[in-house]
Formats: structure tokens, sequence, C-alpha cells
């Protein structure tokens, strides 16, 4: 049994006597010890060496405590196992030679076998499993099918994904059939996380804000439903739309046992649009963790006391920065562990 299952308890509904913690991207760049790993293994190596993934998986729960660890991994190692090239360029982000435009592109793109194509990933998981020692839970993870596209089709990150957006809109039966290869390759990954050990996982849709709420429906949440569907009885899944306040009360009948928030929309309309029975995450701004540290914990501290105790999980709005500072990711973490209810 996990000795802290904090996590697992508010995805449940429980009463706690304090919200569980963890933050977006807490297994990284922010980190010296993940820093000293980046000097010698490019990205790529990193997720794919199990004894690395599990190392860096581990470094913010040592440092911190954090209430539950995420596999280090990327959302990109999907579209990998699926036949189509992906570096990560230094100083550039994620590059995708051959982007996917035309039904020939779809052709060469597969519904892999995902022991052969991301073994690698149960791989870390177990050796993850065993450096956490039952102390916390361990999170997988997944990107949504449209922000997996928006890669595949523009071929790198971009502040709008317009190609992505025109092939939908001029050929949306092609874009439709992309996205199903997509997922169902992220239902078998998912399927295999749990087989391997996870303890809950998280649908990543950080591009659907992109969409107008009824273009969302089609090209993104629906999709996302169909994860919810497949995995929703084996493990807890967490939805997270960036930008996509207005699809929150869609997704609180969906399924998920939590709902991610980002910082654009308030605790009280967040309860409001999502029903307010369900556990819902987030939604501390991760450019607030530049403020200092005493206001760092009176902000958060607020936050809980906005959102209340229970069915909460404390989280950032997004991934935290590369250049926070140690101490003040620290204040955000002990904020919660002090944290004492005045009601």
């Amino acid at each position: 049994m996990i000795k802290n299952d904090l996590f697992l308890r508010a995805l449940k509904g429980e009463t706690v006597n304090r919200p569980p913690v963890w933050m977006m991207r807490q297994a990284g760049r922010y980190l010296p010890e993940f820093q000293e790993i980046k000097k010698k293994y490019d990205f790529f190596t990193r997720c794919q060496t199990p004894e690395l993934a599990s190392e860096i998986t581990v470094q913010p729960i040592r440092r911190y405590g954090m209430d539950a660890a995420i596999l280090f991994s990327d959302i990109l190692v999907i579209p990998q196992a699926m036949n189509i090239e992906v570096e990560m360029k230094p100083n550039f982000g994620p590059y995708l030679p051959n982007p996917i435009r035309t039904q020939k592109d779809l052709d060469s793109v597969i519904v892999p076998d995902i022991q052969d194509t991301l073994g690698y990933v149960m791989d870390a998981i177990k050796v993850t499993k065993e450096k956490l020692n039952n102390e916390v839970p361990l999170i997988g993870f997944a990107g949504s099918p449209w922000t997996i596209l928006c890669y595949c089709v523009q071929g790198q990150g971009s502040k709008n994904f317009d190609k992505a957006k025109e092939l939908c809109f001029t050929n949306p039966v092609l874009a439709h059939s992309l996205l199903q290869k997509i997922t169902d390759t992220t239902i078998a990954y998912l399927k295999a996380k749990v087989v391997a050990g996870v303890n809950a996982v998280q649908v990543f849709d950080s591009w659907g804000g992109m969409l107008s709420p009824v273009d969302y429906q089609e090209f993104s949440w629906q999709y996302i439903q169909q994860i919810i569907n497949a995995l929703k009885d084996e493990t807890p899944v967490i939805a997270f739309g960036k930008g996509c306040w207005f699809a929150l009360n869609e997704m609180s009948k969906s399924g998920a046992a939590a709902l991610g928030v980002d910082w654009t929309c308030s605790a009280r309309n967040a309860r409001y649009l999502s029903g307010g029975n369900i556990t819902l995450q987030g939604n501390f701004d991760p450019a607030r963790l530049f403020s200092p540290p005493s206001e760092i914990k009176k902000m958060v501290t607020q936050m809980i006391n906005e959102f209340g105790k229970d069915k909460y999980i404390v989280n950032l709005g997004h991934g935290i920065l590369p250049n926070i500072p140690l101490d003040h990711a620290k204040a955000f973490i002990d904020a919660v562990k002090e944290y004492k209810s005045p009601f």
C-alpha cells in the first residue's frame, strides 16, 4: 500500500486534512540535479533510458516531498512510436521534419505495438516504482490527440498552430483519421502504463484553448472522451485542457476523476462551471513563482481557501518555468503541507 495516498484520496473525493500537491513539469528543467543529467544526455536519450527517466522522476520528490510523482517522459514519444520522426532541437524545441498534411503522409502513420515501440516507458515505470518504494503514487501521462496533431501537422511549436487548424477545416476527413490513430495509440499506451504500475493518468490538452468551443468538441474533446471511457474503470483519469474553461461543464460529466484548471479561470468559476462535485486541480500561475516566498505562501493559502480543501489537488496552471528559484518552488509545496483550514 502507498504510504502517502493523499493524492489518490483527493481523486476519490474523500475528506482530507489538507489537499495534496504536485507540480506539472516538476521532474525537470528548474532543478540543478536535472541540469547535470541534461549536460550528459540528449533529450530522447533521457526519455528512452529507464534508469535516467526514473532518476529524473524521483529528484523532485527527494528534494521537496510532493504528494505524487509524475513519470519523466514527453508527449511526443507517441508520434515517434507511430512512425513520425520527431527531433528535439536545443533552443528551438520539437521539430518534425516530415509533417502530416496529405493522405500519402497519413498512410505511413501506424498504430504501433506499444511494447515494441514504447516498452522503455514501461521499464522506466517499473524502475521508478522501486525507487519510490510506495512512498507516493506515480502519475503517467499523454498528450491529447488534438495537441499531438498540432505538432504532427505544424511540424514544430507555434503561437497559433495555423497549419494544424487549416488541415482540420479544409480536410476534416484526413484530420479525423489522424486523430483516431493517435487516440487508439494513446489508449493502448496508457493502458500499458497502468499495467506497468502507474496509479493515475493525466491527459494534457495543452493547445485545446486554440479552438473555439464548437471546434473543441469536434477536434479535441470527443477524442479525450474516448480515452477517458477506455481508462476510467482501470485508473483515475485527470483531464487538463489549457484555456478550456468553456468546456468544464462537459468535462465534468465525462467520467474523469479530476479536471485541471489554468490560472485564467478563478476557483469560484471553475467550481460553478464544473457543477461543484468533481475534484479540481490547479491553478497557480507558474510565473507567480517569481513572487517572494512569503507572498507565494499567502497566495497558495488563499487559493486553497477559495477552492476548498476537499476535492482539490494543488498544482500550477501549467508547467513550472525553467528559471524559478528553488526556494520559491519550496515555498509553494511547503504552503500546502502547512495548510490549516480556517473553516
